[in-house]
């Protein structure tokens, strides 16, 4: 059956009255029927409008726009990345074994092993206190300049896995990511410039927000030691770029570089050598960890059937919610402290993959992709937007994440079971209120219910489960987008800004005029000039 086929299907079907509680009523076993675990992570859909028909006429759609051959060609290396020519393999990147995997005729697992091997030892190296600071003190803080991918994934799995400290690791991690220098200025006084690593991450090693930080730290340690620039760069810094050439005109020596790839996209890289911070963190095998629970998903996504496959289900939804039964926002709901970054982290991952207008051969859409992806730790977010969820007039698909076994360690055993328990009460509690409501007297406090939600639960926050809950995100973004036969992989849109953002830094130094800038623009220059120059 074609696309449009089933695409007009759809369309009947998602104009039925859709209750969940007449849909909970007809069906006893609803529950069981629209759930899936595996291993440690349970997801339930029950929750959402929809039945089984309308899964196996989404999955007839997916078929149709072969999603299976689409989940081999991304396994296999062939160039996905259509407008750019590239593959898009950070599923190499954690697999499990050796099994080899060409790009362009050549197997990349050896180089993939060879830089993890590179990155245990200088691992072994800071936890060891063997690299040493211009003084010759060890170094104790190790500062991750990055932004967008660079910075978002590494940053998510340490703040997420803070309880998980490899214990030879005495290291205190910094993120830095923005380029107002507002960051940096906070951050360096707390900091000993003769201890302090700067770890520079830059998939082109030309990012003007992650360079401009890297070269006010040099200036920073220039002032406080008055060396040079290289002897502090070989001492101080550490890069990480897929251009091992800009990495050693910048100054970085080859023993200070790590690599990863053109086929390794910013906002896949974590599990690359952008990782490092995550293993300083960690220690190698807690990234191991995290790199096998993001493989056990990559195996399931590849091998189950797409009926009771979690990301493709999950992917699915995420269309039919949005393009028939006209849900354009998601909020990601984590109850977990740990896990507060991730819906930052899932805002860039969805919305820089599928944020996208022209399909791959180039034609305009003619559907809806991604939706507005927002959020923050349920707990917070109750006494913040939950009332525009239960009442508004915005229809919002919802994404519950909660935990299990909390691992509160540093608080006495009893003190942390009600903690915990008070969390999954309120995270149920939720969830429930936003599927059936309540009915009153007083419009005012009426709950309407029939609010979809989709609940992930973890066993434990672990780097394991956490490797199982990006990957499962990552492959329900893909499926997405191979439904509304878009490329996930670049990202052409961040361009045009940032190219006129070099122009206009030209005009704000007085390097070169307004000529060819809009009178709006040349209006906020004029005041931006006037008021740097009173005196």
């Amino acid at each position: 059956m074609s696309r449009d086929t089933l695409w007009a299907e759809l369309e009947q079907l998602a104009a039925r009255p859709w209750r969940l509680a007449d849909l909970f009523a007809e069906q006893p076993g609803r529950a069981e029927a629209l759930s899936v675990r595996l291993g440690p992570l349970y997801a339930d859909f029950s929750r959402q409008r929809w039945d089984e028909r309308v899964i196996e006429r989404l999955v007839a759609l997916a078929l149709a726009c072969d999603l299976p051959e689409a989940i081999e060609a991304l396994f296999e290396g062939q160039p996905v990345n259509v407008t750019e020519g590239r593959a898009a393999l950070h599923t190499a990147l954690r697999q499990q074994d050796d099994a080899p995997v060409h790009v362009a005729g050549k197997d990349v697992m050896p180089l993939i092993r060879a830089q993890r091997m590179r990155m245990g030892e200088l691992v072994t190296r800071l936890h060891a206190g063997q690299w040493r600071g211009y003084t010759g003190r060890a170094i104790t803080d190790v500062v991750h300049l990055g932004v967008g991918g660079s910075d978002l994934g590494p940053q998510l799995v340490v703040e997420a896995l803070t309880h998980q400290r490899h214990p030879d690791c005495q290291l205190k991690l910094h993120f830095v990511s923005n380029l107002d220098g507002g960051q940096l200025e906070r951050l360096l006084p707390r900091l000993q410039p003769e201890t302090t690593l700067f770890v520079v991450t830059s998939k082109s090693f030309t990012t003007v927000d992650t360079l401009a930080n890297a070269e006010t730290a040099v200036h920073w340690l220039k002032s406080a030691s008055e060396l040079e620039a290289a002897v502090l760069k070989r001492l101080h810094f550490i890069g990480i770029s897929a251009s091992p050439e800009r990495m050693s005109a910048w100054g970085l020596p080859e023993a200070n570089q790590l690599r990863f790839w053109e086929w390794v996209g910013g906002r896949y890289s974590l599990w690359s050598a952008v990782g490092f911070t995550i293993a300083l963190w960690l220690g190698m095998s807690g990234f191991e960890r995290l790199l096998s629970g993001a493989a056990a998903m990559d195996i399931h996504f590849r091998s189950s059937p797409l009926h009771r496959n979690i990301p493709v289900l999950m992917g699915l939804l995420g269309v039919w919610n949005h393009n028939f039964m006209g849900m354009h926002a998601r909020a990601v709901l984590p109850y977990d402290v740990r896990l507060q970054l991730l819906p930052r982290y899932l805002m860039q991952l969805e919305m820089e993959s599928n944020g996208k207008s022209v399909r791959r051969n180039g034609v305009p859409c003619s559907w809806h992709t991604s939706p507005v992806v927002w959020g923050e730790t349920g707990p917070n977010a109750q006494h913040a937007f939950y009332q525009l969820l239960h009442q508004g007039t915005e229809a919002v698909s919802c994404d519950f994440i909660a935990v299990v076994d909390s691992d509160q360690s540093a608080l006495p055993p009893d003190r942390a079971r009600h903690h915990q328990h008070l969390n999954l009460a309120n995270c149920l509690a939720q969830l429930q209120a936003l599927a059936f409501g309540a009915d009153s007297e007083d419009p005012h406090r009426a709950y309407p219910g029939n609010r979809p939600a989709t609940l992930l639960l973890l066993q434990q926050l672990d780097a394991y489960t956490l490797g199982m809950l990006i990957a499962l995100y990552e492959h329900k973004v893909f499926t997405e987008a191979v439904i509304w036969d878009i490329n996930p992989f670049d990202q052409w849109g961040v361009e045009l800004g940032k190219h006129i953002a070099r122009t206009m830094k030209a005009v704000l130094d007085g390097e070169r005029g307004t000529d060819g800038l809009d009178a709006a623009t040349k209006a906020a220059l004029r005041q931006i000039h006037a008021w740097e120059e009173k005196p």
